[in-house]
């Protein structure tokens, strides 16, 4: 008996390090995203002397391209297997870096750094457009049906953990080495990630007879999953808040240890997807939502009424382990609506919500920022998150009486 438990622990491990190694090319793609992320607002505004709402709007560019390439990539990957668009994202990576280098380097030239700028964003938005689904579909692929929960989990903590460090890093990094280290390291992350990616099989569904003789539009998909897309489109608000924002919260307080509180966001992030993620299969996506939208609305809360520098980090604390697992709770119901041959679709199709949320994020904060000070922004993202949990609670609601009723 005590073989077959080692053995099974052994199976175990041996399934859960192959996730990772997948995965790993969404915390190379998250990472890159990320760097640039913190410092940016400044530096819009700061150094090339721009509005807040223009550095919204710069930022933001990057989910509208992002938006527009998730459903070609959930396309290609189910036709043609995940390894092509991960190809795609690391290349587009590799030259935002590129972009980013020069953007800093034409710096006493406002308008046309800034230019540059604008197209380091859209490439960077195709990247995340085409990285967004393929690592955590070819995992699937290779790991099974069984393991969508693992993958989805062990996926947002690439991501997401990947997207927080890496603003972290960046604020390091252009502290100690200056900005033209940021698009150094991003080139050499997107050039890794490719041949790394070329050294992994490729791996293609099998298309369903059903869904080959009735093929499905992402169109249709994208309604299908909006019920859950909404939820986590309400509860980005807060997290595209603190990682855009923080920063800028930071200054205008004149507050030390911007980076802390991202790092405190991203450590609570990756410890609730870590240790918590079995709640899911336990209790079920929905209800695990609305834990994690009353979570993140109770930290926000405490970032809009307790303006210091301690409870700063207390409600990031709170905010990023109350969004650690809205992704992978609702993205589980997502994906079960669909068989195997279009989870690709199924995933990029719930991923544009998140695009949506973070890409008006920008400009929807930065103009409250102009209007009314940045002392009222995490009041706003408290209202909208809390939003996000009626929203769920009626979806719980609705899937409540549906199984009352079978």
């Amino acid at each position: 008996m005590a073989r077959l438990n080692n053995k099974t622990n052994i199976r175990k491990v041996s399934t859960k390090i192959t996730i990772a190694s997948y995965v790993l090319f969404t915390f190379f793609g998250y990472l890159c995203i990320g760097l640039p992320l913190a410092i940016l607002p400044i530096f819009i505004t700061k150094t090339l002397g721009y509005s807040t709402i223009m550095a919204g709007i710069v930022i933001s560019l990057q989910y509208v391209a992002t938006f527009l390439t998730r459903g070609w990539s959930g396309t290609l990957i189910d036709k043609y297997g995940p390894r092509l668009s991960v190809y795609i994202s690391m290349g587009c990576l590799a030259l935002s870096g590129v972009l980013l280098y020069l953007t800093f380097l034409s710096r006493n030239q406002a308008f046309f750094s800034l230019l540059i700028l604008i197209t380091a964003r859209l490439v960077t938005g195709c990247g995340e457009g085409f990285i967004g689904a393929s690592p955590i579909n070819w995992a699937m692929l290779v790991a099974g049906d069984k393991q969508t929960a693992t993958v989805i989990s062990y996926n947002g903590i690439a991501s997401y953990g990947g997207l927080a460090l890496g603003a972290t890093l960046g604020v390091f990094l252009n502290q100690h080495l200056g900005m033209y280290a940021i698009g150094f390291l991003t080139l050499a992350l997107g050039a890794l990630g490719y041949f790394l990616a070329s050294k992994k099989p490729n791996v293609i569904a099998p298309v369903c007879s059903a869904t080959a003789q009735n093929p499905v539009s992402f169109i249709t998909v994208l309604i299908k999953v909006a019920p859950y897309g909404i939820c986590l489109m309400l509860a980005g608000l807060g997290f595209g808040t603190i990682s855009n924002f923080i920063t800028l919260y930071y200054d205008h307080f004149r507050w030390d240890h911007a980076a802390l509180c991202l790092t405190v966001f991203s450590v609570l992030f990756i410890i609730g997807r870590m240790f918590f993620s079995n709640a899911i299969n336990d209790y079920g996506g929905v209800k695990v939502a609305m834990a994690c939208l009353a979570c993140e609305t109770i930290g926000l809360f405490i970032l809009a009424v307790f303006q210091q520098p301690f409870f700063a980090l207390v409600g990031a604390a709170v905010t990023g382990f109350g969004f650690s697992l809205m992704f992978p709770s609702l993205g589980v119901e997502a994906v079960k609506l669909f068989s195997a041959d279009r989870s690709g679709a199924a995933l990029a199709a719930y991923g544009l919500f998140i695009d949506i949320s973070l890409g008006i994020t920008g400009p929807l904060i930065g103009a409250l920022i102009e209007s009314f000070g940045i002392e009222y922004m995490f009041s706003f993202t408290t209202v909208i998150v809390f939003a996000g949990f009626v929203v769920c609670s009626s979806l719980n609601r609705k899937m409540v009486r549906r199984l009352a009723t079978r």
